[in-house]
């Protein structure tokens, strides 16, 4: 994740995995490059099986995780970024459409094939990495630099999008497909009473069945999804309403009492409701500011 004092993250070829990584989202927009190895993607209720070269495009907002199995090679690059802070640059070029993909798609997966031009992609976001860990070491200097380098990427992102980026697959085996449908059905359903008995009901299937290729295509349980999903729709109320009670966020996200509610989202975000919607805010004051 960004830090919150900062408008740009960029990192280089990870290969190590991050442990507290589970579903998540947040306000920046991402660019996430896959380099090789073995990741099983899941997007909103999408999920993609990741070949070397392809590049996942993210608003951020919409849950979001790589499932890695053990003991597998797992190397990517992430570029998560304010949309804020580029706009104003944008603007003046009149290149904002550049940013259209993270707005209207929300997501898209690009499949390059490691072509020509998804090397030079590749060298510029080393580039930016690079920049990236001096300038915060010098105190910010080489913001121009960087707004310079993420403007090449989107351009180059948008050109490679044009021609290859697919929002679904074509074709899917059985697996993944009930998988994506038992994501569907949580996220349109889960402000309700949810079980596996009552998911597996309203999809024909059987309990074992749903809970066996959900871990299996997904990596984590179905009740966890349930309740990844229930925090993120909290975090977009806390934001987005700031002056509904948290009681009235908590019951309309599905959660059962507001204790159950806190100390869950405590133990999930690190923060209190309360204290996460303040920080927000916080940022949000401060950009409109400058």
């Amino acid at each position: 994740m960004i830090d919150l004092n900062e408008s740009i993250l960029s990192i280089y070829r990870a290969q190590e995995k991050w442990p507290d990584m589970d579903y998540h989202s947040h306000q920046e927009y991402e660019i996430y490059f896959f380099h090789g190895g073995s990741c099983r993607y899941l997007i909103h209720n999408q999920i993609y099986d990741l070949e070397p070269g392809d590049i996942l495009l993210m608003d951020g907002m919409t849950l979001h995780k790589p499932n890695v199995p053990n003991n597998s090679e797992y190397i990517r690059s992430i570029i998560q970024f304010s949309p804020q802070w580029i706009t104003g640059m944008l603007k003046e070029i009149g290149a904002l459409h550049l940013l259209d993909v993270f707005k209207k798609l929300h997501h898209c997966l690009i499949r390059t094939r490691e072509n020509q031009e998804s090397k030079e992609l590749e060298q510029i976001i080393k580039r930016l990495a690079d920049v990236s860990r001096s300038s915060y070491m010098q105190d910010g200097s080489g913001e121009i630099e960087q707004k310079a380098l993420l403007l090449q990427i989107l351009i180059l992102v948008n050109r490679l999008g044009q021609a290859e980026s697919k929002k679904l697959q074509t074709s899917k085996p059985d697996k993944a497909t009930h998988a994506e449908n038992i994501v569907s059905y949580i996220q349109e359903n889960y402000m309700r009473k949810l079980s596996i008995e009552v998911i597996s009901g309203a999809l024909n299937l059987s309990k074992s069945y749903v809970s066996h290729v959900f871990k299996e295509m997904t990596g984590f349980t179905v009740m966890e999804y349930v309740m990844g999903y229930r925090i993120t729709q909290v975090k977009f109320l806390l934001e987005m309403e700031p002056d509904k009670a948290l009681k009235d966020i908590a019951i309309e996200c599905g959660f059962e009492s507001v204790p159950h509610f806190s100390r869950y989202f405590r133990e999930s975000v690190g923060v209190t409701a309360r204290e996460y919607r303040n920080g927000r805010l916080k940022i949000y004051r401060e950009e409109n500011e400058k």
